[in-house]
């Protein structure tokens, strides 16, 4: 039987803030981790008679960093108990030249360890796989596969879980992303949701990692429509961002700062 778990707190970026999936009547998106909640919610309320009392606690804000993830979640999210914690984190620092990929391995490592002290089973993510579907990411490869050889390596340690992204074909498929190309349209968010579910031990509801049912590609005239959207509505601001020092997330609190009654 997989192991109960009455307490959820998730930790990271905006991946696991849950950019582009569909939106709340609150006003933020829904994400993977809100559906991994859902799921545990329902487990909970089942074994004991509808009144659970399953917690969750979503400290994500898009655009942190990997220190800031550090500097800014650990601590609250180390002094709520839960049992189990979602990490992910350093994709951020990968994007932006330069990055210290040293650096980053060195604080995602801490942020693990602080969170595994406390006694939570910790779930970490491989990133996906850009190269197959994003032109001119190559460049990125390099840190992407030291950084999903370094989660690996601290997935083997006892109290810990790897979702592997790297490794599923579906990430491939564009349909799976929104318009920015960067984060998950829900579709991506659903099957994300279902790999940290399987990885705590839960059966499948389906193949998360299947390839969706092929489908017409778009013309040339269709691709030219969509790049030009994507280089003036999103590419443009994200670099203008870089170059001026700012955020997305910059003032933006988490959208579920306290470990709280999930229903």
């Amino acid at each position: 039987m997989p192991t109960p778990y009455r307490s959820y707190v998730a930790v990271g970026d905006s991946f696991t803030e849950g950019m582009c999936d569909d939106l709340l009547p609150d006003g933020h998106y829904r994400g993977w981790a809100d559906r991994v909640a859902s799921a545990l919610a329902g487990e909970t309320s089942a074994t004991a008679g509808g009144n659970g009392g399953f917690r969750y606690a979503n400290l994500a804000v898009r655009g942190k960093l990997i220190g800031q993830i550090h500097d800014e979640q650990l601590a609250p999210a180390v002094a709520m108990g839960a049992e189990l914690v979602t990490l992910a984190g350093g994709l951020n620092d990968v994007l932006r030249p330069g990055c210290d990929i040293d650096a980053v391995e060195r604080q995602l490592g801490r942020c693990a360890t602080e969170l595994r002290a406390g006694g939570a089973t910790v779930v970490l993510f491989t990133s996906t796989d850009p190269t197959r579907r994003l032109a001119g990411s190559a460049r990125l490869l390099p840190a992407i596969l030291r950084m999903k050889a370094f989660v690996q390596e601290l997935g083997r340690q006892d109290g810990f879980a790897v979702v592997d992204l790297f490794s599923a074909p579906c990430f491939d498929d564009r349909r799976l992303w929104a318009e920015d190309r960067l984060h998950l349209a829900p579709e991506g968010h659903r099957r994300v949701a279902a790999g940290v579910l399987e990885a705590l031990g839960r059966p499948a509801a389906f193949d998360w990692r299947a390839p969706l049912p092929a489908a017409a590609p778009a013309g040339r005239a269709e691709r030219l429509r969509e790049d030009a959207r994507w280089l003036g509505t999103h590419l443009g601001p994200w670099i203008g961002r870089r170059l001026t020092g700012r955020s997305s997330g910059d003032g933006r609190p988490a959208k579920r700062p306290e470990l709280l009654p999930y229903s």
